[in-house]
């Protein structure tokens, strides 16, 4: 039998989503038996595959890399999945919504500098106007919400998917889980 063909992104968020996925500790044993991981920020691949099975989306959509990204990554995913709140609903990186892309680059690079103050324009990826949830972009078929998901839920999440079936993430965050 062959293994599912799963992939993690990381956009625009903290990395908590994916500190959760490593906090299954010894279920990533049961779950690796299962899955190759063929794209992630936890292993060296650099180009996002063809044909995988399932995607975890970490992060918003905050810059034009990111959206170009995650269109890319629907065309190549059977089954995406927005996890962590970030992800689902746009949660603390679309907190800059509220003033704007040029005020927080002025912010950041202009109003907080003393040598060199300038907004860069090389090897930072351009600010979309707005933040945006993935939902907003492309189409999500699982949502994931959680500051992060916990360890629990994110597994439970995974064995559902890797059985064929969507578990019902409600429950589980209605019990703790």
């Amino acid at each position: 039998m062959s293994k599912v063909r799963l992939a993690t992104v990381w956009l625009d968020g903290c990395s908590g989503c994916h500190m959760s996925l490593l906090d299954m500790d010894e279920r990533l044993v049961e779950i690796a038996d299962k899955v190759e991981i063929v794209y992630s920020p936890l292993v060296d691949n650099k180009e996002f595959p063809q044909e995988v099975d399932i995607t975890l989306v970490e992060g918003a959509i905050g810059n034009v890399e990111d959206e170009e990204k995650i269109k890319m990554i629907r065309q190549r995913t059977k089954t995406l999945v927005s996890l962590g709140d970030c992800a689902v609903t746009g949660n603390v990186p679309s907190m800059r919504n509220t003033c704007g892309a040029k005020a927080v680059l002025e912010r950041v690079y202009l109003e907080n500098v003393t040598l060199q103050p300038q907004i860069p324009s090389e090897s930072v990826p351009a600010l979309r106007s707005r933040v945006c949830p993935v939902r907003e972009v492309v189409k999500v078929d699982v949502f994931v919400p959680g500051c992060p998901p916990s360890a629990d839920t994110i597994h439970a999440l995974l064995v559902g998917l890797l059985s064929g079936s969507v578990p019902d993430i409600s429950l589980l965050s209605r019990f703790g889980a």
